[in-house]
């Protein structure tokens, strides 16, 4: 039987359950009758609310988006004057005052002649998908076309549109599309690489540091500067999918400078707007570039109606402004210090955790039976946990058994006490 709730409420939840399909959801068990969905109708630094007027903290960062918290008047200023402009305008044969400023800041990050052209998309998937057909159009107008395929990385994740989904190495997301997108080779690390010939790979595919959908597993430490030395020796070129990592979240702006590496298509989408708006970015080298210069047909044919939105590029550049301003960077070191802390003493109370793995300010939380066996899938004890924490006002998801803490860079000290305290809760 639903528990009390107010009619406005009621009625959004039974208008989706009969109209909306959720992405990765058994939608039988989400339209089930007395299923009750969150609503969640605003948002404030790193706390959301539903429409019963119950708060949560944001612990994954509304799908590892958000970077300065909801509703940050700077961001929120920025897009508003944006929209009493024009809220969208063609970049096939335009541009406008804010793709170009936003391009040149992404490639200022990094040494001058390394990354130094940008290709805006809509989203994670499409930025990594753009880097993929490059790779391959690159080698084909460059006169080495036996280089048309990838190597890419066992149980990675780089999205889910087809050339996206075809270099995926996650069964339950790739499996539908194998062989229906590009070549694709699968290693699980740098020895199992260096037993591949390279002479057909145009590129190889990698999250940098940390595979997110992997139940946030760590590359071992160095591991990143040797594929970038791998790649240089061979002359493939190396994909850094830093559609998670990107921005803050591993402690540096990008994952790769924790190991002083350049790659050449750098992919980002998430946090590139703070959250707000779906915008993506592909980065790659003047080298690269020039190979698509001259004739017709050697144009990247490739492109989507919102490419570099006005709104979303007003709130990237807020958004960068804000990384300035705010010194989020500099705050950072404490802020992970303090949260791996606190997950070793929640480790130290809670038997039911096997492993913490951290990667700067992302972590997994796994958890096991106390023996150290898995729990069964079809108990799903990390989902289960997850349902819990609401009850404590967090919300978050897990990956199998593996619960994400991924909150806004925003997040203050007694914010990640709350989190870790919810978890704790919710495992008791």
């Amino acid at each position: 039987m639903l528990s009390p709730m107010r009619d406005d409420t009621r009625e959004w939840i039974s208008t989706d359950q009969t109209y909306c399909w959720h992405p990765f959801t058994r939608q039988a068990e989400w339209c089930k009758q007395g299923t009750e969905p969150l609503v969640l109708v605003r948002g404030e630094g790193s706390w959301l609310w539903d429409s019963e007027g119950r708060r949560y903290l944001d612990g994954n960062s509304s799908i590892w988006t958000n970077i300065h918290g909801h509703a940050h008047p700077s961001l929120n200023s920025a897009i508003q004057d944006q929209l009493g402009k024009v809220a969208h305008t063609s970049f096939l044969g335009f541009t406008h005052p804010l793709a170009p400023e936003l391009a040149r800041r992404l490639c200022g990050f990094f040494p001058e002649k390394t990354l130094e052209r940008v290709f805006f998309s809509d989203d994670g998937s499409t930025a990594v998908e753009c880097a993929l057909k490059m790779a391959v159009q690159y080698r084909r107008q460059t006169g080495e076309t036996a280089r048309n395929g990838f190597v890419a990385f066992t149980n990675g994740y780089h999205g889910d549109t087809l050339g996206a989904a075809s270099v995926g190495g996650v069964n339950r997301f790739s499996e539908g599309v194998r062989g229906m997108g590009f070549p694709v080779r699968h290693v699980g690390s740098m020895n199992e690489l260096r037993d591949l010939p390279s002479e057909e790979i145009a590129g190889v595919v990698i999250e940098p540091l940390i595979q997110g959908v992997n139940e946030m597993r760590l590359w071992p430490t160095g591991m990143l500067l040797e594929l970038r030395q791998w790649c240089d020796l061979h002359g493939v070129h190396l994909i850094l999918d830093e559609v998670m990592t990107g921005f803050g979240r591993t402690g540096c702006m990008f994952a790769c400078q924790q190991e002083e590496v350049i790659p050449d298509f750098l992919c980002l989408a998430k946090g590139l707007t703070g959250g707000y708006l779906p915008l993506a970015a592909t980065l790659t080298t003047g080298k690269i570039y020039d190979a698509f210069l001259g004739a017709d047909h050697r144009a990247f044919y490739y492109g989507h109606s919102y490419t570099a939105n006005p709104l979303g590029c007003a709130a990237a550049l807020a958004s960068l402004d804000l990384f300035e301003n705010e010194k989020t960077l500099d705050h950072l070191p404490e802020k992970i210090s303090h949260l791996s802390l606190g997950l070793t003493h929640l480790k130290s109370r809670q038997p039911l955790i096997h492993e913490i793995r951290q990667c700067g300010f992302i972590a997994g939380v796994e958890l096991r039976r106390p023996d150290g066996e898995k729990f069964p899938p079809v108990e799903r004890f990390g989902e289960a946990i997850c349902l819990a924490a609401r009850k404590h006002g967090l919300l978050t998801r897990a990956i199998l058994d593996t619960v994400v803490l991924m909150l806004p860079l925003s997040t203050s000290l007694d914010e990640i006490d709350h989190a870790i305290h919810a978890l704790e809760a919710a495992l008791s």
